[in-house]
């Protein structure tokens, strides 16, 4: 152990540090946003797996998680180097991390059974180093100072980070793939009126996943108002009009090597072939996030160089496993804490997971989402922000229960809208994110101040143990969203390749972006009302300084 561990500290942390601290969730959330708002719909309309098939993964791949969470934590208390007990792991994972995260996002032309074997293996693999390097990275906060009011300052970083991270990959990451899977084809336009064409294009490999598309119109890169219907052309010079097989803004097909595709496009005028572009999904996704894991690695190892490790488990303490975990089941805040983090990690982790879906196929602009994303972000930094001013005010305890409940009620009203009241669904929604961004800024503090009570009613201080309430909040939160939604979709006949059954399946999506989430985030919210309050917390602690004294 360094010799920086045992001097006297005042409890204060540097601006330096609490940035440092807050690059390592930044990176996190690079991969873990990443994941929660572009898995589900890689895997169905990219990697072509079924929504049932997807429940499944999600859900089997995070049911694991509650012992490896333990485990992880387990092991981060009793890792003893020159650096601390937490550090070392957010060093050791950086790589790997960044490595599965690009393996998850990767599509081989396999048959089913391989695919499905595949994406249970990568994402089996990216929850365990995940739990890695998370586990250990949380419970850094509690051993970076002993101040509640610093740990607090040090999660509104913690979430601003988180927030940044997050806006990177899912404000980006369509505009990425666009970018990165752009194809060198062949498109001829003909102008048949004013605000109509023929576009015929000719790609020079085969694409299970590709999308036409145009940047052109008023929104620029954040999509247009073109309409894409396919069309049947026959051998001669005159164009024959077939069965329209899918309407739409930007269309999804297979496309093989040489052939020659044909669609109507209406909506706008004075098109030219420069506007239009031929994308590949796989490959688009692929290669974005092997930039984006580079990043991850780099902000990981910022954290690790940049933050101490500096409060430690009383010295008469020896390593009982046994003991810990009956003592964290005996702690009350921590049980509550994990059964809540379980359900508003459901809510947010729904609300995340279908926005991509929502605007690709009920509002008709994918692209359209990356920007929603990046205001729901914005917004959350705000909530972040003003969350200790809040706790002040009103309490951790009121404050929690009382987000939960306001932004139920906000995000149910989502259902009211059309796809073309975007201004009433970006309102909607933020306003529903600024009180969703509150709970997990309080989340995390709130650990650390049950890590407390179990070290003043029990004698021993378990920190990482503690900590994995929050990871497998977080995962298996996750998963049962993921669950959730795949079961829906499949519900209601979803296939990704079959623009069909994508019509078909719109009121789910719907439901699924508004109150379907509310209702599961409000049964939750009971819970809460059993948490200890500060003045029960107050009370303990002078009950301990007590019998010190």
């Amino acid at each position: 152990m360094s010799n920086e561990m045992n001097m006297p500290y005042s409890g204060k942390l540097s601006f330096k540090e609490k940035f440092c601290y807050a690059l390592g969730d930044a990176s996190a959330n690079i991969a873990w946003r990443g994941v929660a708002a572009f898995l589900t719909i890689f895997y169905t309309d990219v990697f072509g797996l079924t929504p049932a098939t997807v429940a499944m993964i999600m859900l089997i791949c995070r049911a694991g998680d509650g012992v490896s969470d333990v485990f992880m934590g387990v092991v981060g208390d009793r890792t003893k180097s020159k650096y601390g007990h937490f550090r070392p792991w957010v060093l050791w994972t950086a790589i790997p991390l960044g490595v599965i995260l690009s393996l998850l996002f990767t599509a081989p032309d396999w048959s089913e059974p391989m695919k499905i074997a595949y994406a249970y293996v990568t994402y089996i693999l990216f929850t365990l180093i995940y739990t890695a390097n998370n586990i250990p990275y949380g419970a850094l906060m509690a051993v970076m100072t002993p101040s509640e009011n610093e740990r607090a300052s040090l999660g509104a970083f913690r979430m601003a980070g988180a927030f940044t991270g997050g806006m990177l990959v899912q404000g980006a990451l369509f505009m990425l793939v666009n970018c990165f899977g752009e194809i060198n084809s062949n498109i001829e336009l003909e102008q048949k009126a004013e605000t109509e064409y023929v576009v015929k294009i000719t790609s020079p490999e085969n694409v299970k996943s590709a999308i036409l598309k145009t940047t052109h119109g008023p929104l620029g890169l954040y999509g247009s108002c073109a309409q894409f219907q396919e069309i049947e052309t026959s051998d001669s010079a005159n164009q024959t009009l077939g069965e329209i097989s899918e309407v739409g803004k930007g269309i999804r097909f297979a496309i093989d090597a040489n052939q020659t595709y044909s669609f109507v496009v209406t909506g706008e005028k004075d098109l030219e072939t420069s506007d239009f572009s031929l994308v590949n999904q796989s490959t688009g996704y692929s290669k974005s996030m092997y930039i984006l894991s580079a990043i991850l690695a780099l902000c990981m190892f910022f954290t690790f160089y940049g933050t101490r490790e500096r409060v430690e488990p009383p010295k008469t303490q020896e390593n009982n496993l046994w003991e810990d975990l009956k003592n964290l089941i005996q702690n009350k805040p921590w049980v509550i804490l994990l059964v809540v983090g379980l359900g508003f990690n459901i809510y947010n982790n729904m609300k995340t997971i279908i926005i991509p879906f929502y605007f690709t196929h009920y509002m008709g602009n994918p692209m359209l989402a990356g920007v929603y994303f990046i205001a729901l972000m914005l917004v959350s930094i705000v909530g972040a922000s003003i969350t200790p001013a809040l706790c002040d005010k009103f309490g951790k305890k009121n404050v929690f229960l009382g987000s939960m409940v306001i932004t139920s009620i906000i995000n149910s009203f989502l259902c009211v809208f059309e796809p073309n009241q975007i201004v009433g669904i970006f309102i909607v929604g933020l306003m529903s994110e600024l009180f969703a961004a509150i709970l997990p800024t309080l989340f995390f503090g709130m650990l650390g101040d049950a890590a407390d009570y179990g070290e003043k009613v029990f004698g021993r201080r378990a920190t990482g143990l503690v900590y994995s309430a929050g990871s497998f909040a977080t995962k298996f939160g996750g998963g049962i969203a993921g669950a959730i939604i795949g079961w829906v979709l499949a519900g209601f006949g979803y296939e990704g390749t079959d623009p069909n059954s994508i019509r078909e399946a719109v009121p789910g999506i719907v439901m699924l972006m508004s109150w379907i989430p509310a209702v599961i985030c409000i049964i939750f919210a009971v819970v809460m009302r059993f948490y200890p309050s500060q003045a029960e917390f107050d009370a303990l602690s002078s009950k301990s300084v007590a019998n010190n004294d």
